[in-house]
């Protein structure tokens, strides 16, 4: 193994971050520096530019900008409200009532828009306020959701199953969103088990029982919203179209469900395009630069490396498991998640599937670990977005949000060693 590269990369990477530099400049930039290691520099320039360039083209990822757009319909269509309102007719009476809304609200909401940092904003601004009239402490309120923002990331419809599938070589995006299911509904329900317990501790108020009438109104209001998870995941498990086409029929259904709830109007539609093709371009940008890298590491052996060396450490399954889940989530307190997936994905899933694993759990066990990167600092979009609209500060949220840190370890722990929690439901579907 040639040890200059490896060294050139990780310590140009870190230097950039560390003086502030985007994430995808930094990804490729050390690229570039690292393949100047090895070829001159018109060649190191025009290759990592041309494997920016293809790593885009991809029909799959045509996936992405649809469900941004679907998401940000979502999010400005009022529908937030209405699964908020379904959530607290079903749990609001319950201990920790509000802490359990915010967390089968963020599950709904996150499967629905498919983003974390959109869930979180809009939870936090509705239920926010509402929690602390009730006595709920701040910091608690903004715990429960930076935490439970990332559920939506594992339920499908999910853009980080997608890049997943094209870091993978191409494993099924159908396969991976019913894979989702479960272990994004065990963690939601492990987080309203750790809130609920918060909650009696801290003898928070209790809501009021709601009426079967009350339950039913507001599940009527609800189900031309959650419609769209039956449109999106029925049409791609039954072969009607594919998760790209699924996409494009997400916007259709969300725009219309927006005008029809008369919460989008055609003069706030430029803003929600715009808004759109900014995140895009970002998550675009961010992949480009990461497919450089995952090429410019194969190209230098790094991945065949590190895979050899974990394999002649031990040739303990739970040891290897534990010492990549620990990688993992280390990797996920310093970089966001799509540069994260693009970079280790070939890295690990060959040292996984030699040791009898099959690349869809890897994939839920990646994002699981990633997911609680995002609700860590120095770089968690998450913690930053959810403290920012509790008008707190991180480290007054740190102490409520350790014991939600802890579910979410435990999840993932059960989807380690647990393989029938992921691969049961795409077996069903022969899958």
């Amino acid at each position: 193994m040639e040890y200059l590269p490896v060294i050139v990369l990780i310590i140009s990477f870190v230097a950039l971050l560390s003086i502030g530099t985007p994430v995808a400049w930094s990804i490729a930039i050390s690229s570039v520096l690292t393949m100047l290691v090895s070829i001159p520099a018109l060649p190191a320039f025009t290759t990592v530019s041309q494997r920016m360039g293809t790593g885009l083209d991809s029909f799959a990822l045509l996936a992405i900008p649809f469900f941004v757009l679907s998401g940000q319909l979502m999010n400005k269509g009022g529908i937030a409200h209405r699964l908020i309102a379904f959530a607290k007719t079903l749990v609001g009476s319950l201990p920790g009532g509000l802490a359990l809304i915010n967390v089968i609200g963020a599950m709904l909401m996150g499967a629905i828009a498919g983003s974390a940092m959109a869930s979180a904003s809009a939870m936090g601004s509705i239920l926010g306020p509402e929690m602390e009239k009730e006595g709920y402490s701040r910091e608690f309120g903004a715990a429960v959701n930076i935490t439970s923002s990332t559920t939506g990331l594992i339920i499908p419809p999910s853009n980080v199953l997608i890049v997943y599938s094209l870091a993978s070589g191409g494993v099924s995006i159908a396969a991976l969103f019913l894979a989702g299911y479960i272990p994004g509904i065990l963690t939601g329900l492990l987080l309203m088990l750790v809130a609920s317990f918060w909650a009696k501790k801290k003898k928070y108020k209790l809501g009021e029982r709601s009426s079967l009438r009350q339950v039913f109104k507001t599940f009527i209001d609800a189900v031309p919203s959650l419609f769209l998870l039956v449109v999106v995941i029925g049409g791609i498990v039954s072969g009607i179209f594919t998760a790209t086409e699924a996409s494009a029929i997400a916007v259709l259904y969300t725009m219309v469900l927006g005008f029809m709830y008369k919460e989008i109007n055609f003069k706030n539609l430029p803003e929600i395009l715009l808004e759109s093709s900014v995140t895009t371009a970002i998550v675009m940008l961010l992949i480009g630069a990461s497919m450089s890298m995952s090429w410019v590491m194969s190209y230098e052996n790094i991945p065949q490396d590190i895979s050899s060396a974990l394999l002649s450490a031990s040739d303990n399954k739970i040891v290897i498991l534990l010492i990549i889940n620990l990688l993992l989530l280390f990797v996920g307190i310093f970089m966001d998640m799509t540069p994260a997936v693009l970079i280790f994905t070939p890295i690990f899933l060959p040292v996984v599937t030699k040791l009898g694993m099959d690349p869809i759990q890897f994939g839920i066990i990646m994002v699981l670990n990633l997911c609680i990167g995002l609700c860590t600092p120095p770089v968690g979009s998450v913690l930053f977005v959810g403290v920012g609209v509790a008008k707190t500060t991180i480290q007054k949220v740190i102490r409520p949000l350790l014991p939600l840190f802890l579910a979410m370890i435990f999840a993932l722990f059960l989807v380690t060693f647990f393989p029938e929690l992921t691969l049961w439901l795409p077996r069903l579907f022969d899958l």
